[in-house]
């Protein structure tokens, strides 16, 4: 069974798949948020996104590719087989996670930086955790 369903255990191979599910999801709603938060578009949206990109290539090779290596190691090397569902990060991973998501939201709602400038930081950032998502896809159907 892919997901024993009391405690929401899976195999770490099924693990690979959630994480990549996840890193997907995350990559593609700040995505989805940066192209749909500024309507219309702001004077030279085409300068803009072609540096949002090169920040998120950028944000990629020097860290998120690191990270997202890091997290397919450790799953593969977790000492139990049938791990919880949720143990595709760390807690020091949650924490981030959990502390970006607040910082993104809190910077939406207070309208402390414009929405011009938030698209594109969630562009900058999307653009490297979707591209992680694909490690996380190659390790589970090569594996």
């Amino acid at each position: 069974m892919i997901l024993d369903r009391l405690t929401l255990r899976v195999s770490k191979h099924y693990l690979l798949l959630v994480a990549a599910l996840v890193w997907t999801f995350a990559g593609g709603m700040l995505l989805y948020r940066g192209f749909t938060i500024n309507h219309p578009l702001p004077p030279h949206w085409e300068v803009k996104l072609s540096l949002c990109i090169v920040a998120g290539l950028l944000f990629f090779r020097l860290l998120f590719n690191r990270i997202s290596a890091k997290h397919v190691l450790r799953i593969k090397n977790l000492p139990i087989e049938r791990p919880v569902i949720f143990s595709f990060f760390n807690l020091k991973s949650y924490l981030m996670m959990f502390s970006m998501i607040t910082m993104g939201v809190t910077l939406r709602k207070t309208g402390a930086v414009s929405p011009e400038y938030l698209s594109f930081m969630y562009i900058t950032m999307g653009i490297p955790l979707l591209m992680s998502s694909f490690r996380f896809y190659s390790t589970f159907f090569n594996s």
